[in-house]
């Protein structure tokens, strides 16, 4: 060990130094006034860093520096900034890890006991900072998972009866930028909350679901003459209003506490909970957020001031909020305004791996402006509020140096999302290019599981020459929100390619649950060798695009329709070849086929119930008279056994002979070790329950 005296400080930093490499240690029982050896350790992350910024300055501060992480649960009150300043180099890493065989957790949460039993079987206690008007939450995790927000109706939806804006929206204008609405509930609906008092009305959060939007408002009061909720704030989006039979939800107010795993929160605070039948009073922990991010990294690429060669591993971070503004939160896709846990601008050679993120608001992880080959490799992202994994920004930087590229997301299992947030979505690029999504298990989602690209039409697009490969994304959906797929993609995508995946589960509230979505102005992606089955409206839905190739896929078992196009151009807008197509229910081809200009052929088709294949009523021949599916077939592929999606084909398949290339869906999701492999299949997901339709007005 070598003593380091450090200029201008009253006390001495320890550092083992072999080659001029330092390490630094941290622990839950270590103190910040301590010299951060492993005998006597800091006690924060913070400490360990502004020990590192000392002995960088020093005389022999130019080496790798480590940052060991001893087990135990840390408070983390505040995140973790690194700036450029606390950069490593190539031959110098800065690595913040877990001691081995340790899996320290931080927590931005605060462990609520003092629990009492009170009538009708709940538990209460009493939050003084709340009721100081210190501390307010809106999220609360008991035993490890999220508490369930006091919420009516328990299961499924309320339906708006009418609804009325003031100025109304008008379709082709821009939106008012305040508007009242006018929400008529159903009488029944009505009745359940007609008594609240204003005071209660304030806290009370209106969660309406449009299409692939969600809304969240505070009502400014009941109309108890109309039946009506009304509430002020942006005005609805044109092109996505709230509609009649629209459906919603109420949550945070003490009527509709009636369920176990509810909770409820006073402003005296008092803070009830349900407990769930396994719960004991005494044995449960429950824990609020107090903490709004875990990780931030500031540099300045516009600057050239760079955070980078820095590495955090096997560190847990949990339990961090959300806390709704007062304007509340206005429809966005993707819930693209959202920040993130770990936020990362201005990063160069920056590697997250083998941590776990969950329990929080948010999304997990944002690698947001200027950020370049940097790598987050598997992790563990969980129950979350928003979304898992964001590249880019929604905007281009005027700067090329504050483009974000070159992106490595690789085997992370990302679960449980869209808590708070059902529009967000698994991993998202936005005008971002030359990232790779690898071999990553995506699943439990309300929308889209990978999004690709930010711009409607035909403009400029940086979310070029992504590849997105071997990623198993599944149980998306769950019939909350629409238009979504299991790959969503946006504007010029030239180069992108889409390739080894696997699809399934994906199912949408009303129209789009589909495998492979190419929306407005998708051009130039190569979707191959994946695997779809087992989704709503279709494995492969253009809504308008330019020279897309799917080709050598698998698609099978759609609900509603197999294969659906939507707008008409003057350009060719796809090309479909060699792919293998079955089905035991539904249409084949829904959307003017007729008209659209696409390429066809060498495809596989079979109608697994012994239905005639059908191409919008016309029979393969007379399609292929039209110029359509030069070379294909209606045929038996010959699967191993598609009933329970073994999709490996007989050596003497159809397909085969017009030249399909078989490719193993095994190889998608995680890889590495067994444990791991494990935690990603760990979970069997429910049957879906569709939600009833909407009563009669």
């Amino acid at each position: 060990m070598k003593a380091m005296m450090i200029s201008g400080c009253c006390f001495v930093v320890w550092a083992a130094s072999t080659g001029w490499a330092a390490d630094f240690y941290v622990s839950p029982t270590g103190d910040d006034a301590a010299a951060g050896t492993v005998e006597s350790p800091f006690a924060s992350l913070q400490r360990a860093r502004d020990a590192v910024r000392e002995w960088r300055r020093g005389e022999s501060g130019a080496g790798a520096v480590t940052i060991h992480v001893a087990d135990g649960r840390y408070e983390l009150c505040e995140p973790l900034v690194l700036e450029s300043q606390d950069s490593g180099t190539s031959d110098s890493p800065v690595v913040y890890q877990a001691q081995p065989g340790a899996r320290p957790v931080f927590s931005g949460g605060r462990v609520l006991g003092g629990w009492q039993a009170a009538e009708d079987g709940l538990w209460t206690t009493h939050v003084p900072e709340v009721a100081a008007g210190e501390w307010y939450f809106e999220q609360l995790f008991v035993n490890g998972r999220r508490a369930t927000r006091a919420r009516l109706p328990n299961r499924f939806y309320f339906y708006i009866r009418e609804i009325e804006q003031d100025p109304p929206p008008v379709r082709g204008e821009a939106r008012p930028q305040q508007a009242v609405k006018t929400l008529q509930m159903r009488e029944q609906d009505f009745a359940r909350i007609a008594d609240l008092s204003p005071e209660a009305l304030r806290d009370v959060n209106l969660v309406v679901y449009h299409n692939w939007d969600n809304t969240r408002r505070f009502p400014d009061r009941l109309d108890p003459e109309r039946q009506a909720i009304i509430t002020t704030g942006l005005g609805m989006k044109p092109w996505n209003p709230w509609r009649r039979d629209s459906h919603y939800h109420l949550e945070n107010f003490r009527a509709a506490l009636d369920a176990p795993g509810e909770w409820f929160l006073e402003r005296d605070g008092t803070l009830y909970y349900y407990p769930l039948p396994d719960e004991e009073l005494g044995s449960v922990e429950a824990v609020a957020p107090v903490a709004e991010k875990f990780l931030v990294l500031q540099g300045d690429a516009a600057a050239g001031e760079y955070v980078e060669q820095v590495t955090i591993r096997g560190l847990t971070f949990h339990h961090a909020q959300w806390l709704t503004p007062p304007e509340g939160f206005e429809p966005s896709q993707a819930a693209s305004p959202i920040d993130a846990v770990v936020q990362i601008d201005g990063a160069r050679q920056v590697t997250i791996e083998d941590c776990e993120v969950g329990h929080i608001g948010t999304y997990a992880v944002w690698f947001r402006r200027g950020c370049q080959d940097c790598t987050l490799r598997g992790n563990f992202l969980h129950d979350f509020g928003a979304g898992g994994v964001r590249v880019g920004e929604t905007g281009i930087a005027a700067q090329e140096p504050q483009r974000t590229r070159r992106i490595t997301v690789e085997n992370n299992i990302i679960r449980h999302g869209g808590r708070i947030f059902p529009c967000a979505v698994g991993v998202w690029i936005g005008q971002s290019g030359d990232n790779r999504i690898r071999h990553n298990d995506i699943s439990d989602l309300y929308y889209t599981g990978i999004s690709a690209g930010w711009r409607w039409g035909y403009g400029e697009s940086l979310a070029k020459r992504n590849t997105i490969e071997f990623n198993r994304v599944h149980h998306i959906g769950w019939g909350v929100l629409s238009d979504m797929g299991g790959i969503y993609t946006l504007g010029p995508s030239e180069g992108t390619v889409v390739r080894n995946n696997v699809f399934h589960d994906i199912y949408a509230y009303s129209y789009g649950g589909w495998g492979l979505y190419t929306d407005e102005g998708s051009t130039g992606i190569l979707f191959e060798n994946n695997l779809v089955y087992r989704v709503k409206t279709g494995s492969f839905h253009q809504h308008y695009g330019r020279d897309n190739i799917v080709r050598n896929n698998i698609l099978a078992f759609s609900e509603l329709y197999q294969l659906q196009a939507t707008r008409v151009e003057d350009h060719r807008s796809f090309t479909l070849e060699n792919n293998v197509l079955v089905y035991d229910r539904g249409v084949l081809l829904q959307g003017p086929w007729e008209r659209i200009q696409f390429e066809s052929r060498n495809n596989v088709f079979w109608n697994t119930a012994g239905e005639p294949v059908e191409f919008r009523g016309r029979s393969l021949e007379d399609w292929q008279s039209l110029g359509h599916e030069a070379g294909s077939i209606v045929a038996d592929p010959g699967f191993a056994d598609p009933e329970r999606y073994d999709f490996r084909l007989a050596p003497d398949s159809p397909a085969l002979e017009l030249g399909f290339e078989p490719f193993d869906p095994e190889r998608a999701g995680v890889y590495g070790d067994p444990a791991w492999v494990r935690k990603a299949g760990e979970i069997s997901y429910p049957p879906l329950e569709i939600a009833p339709e909407p009563p009669p007005r």
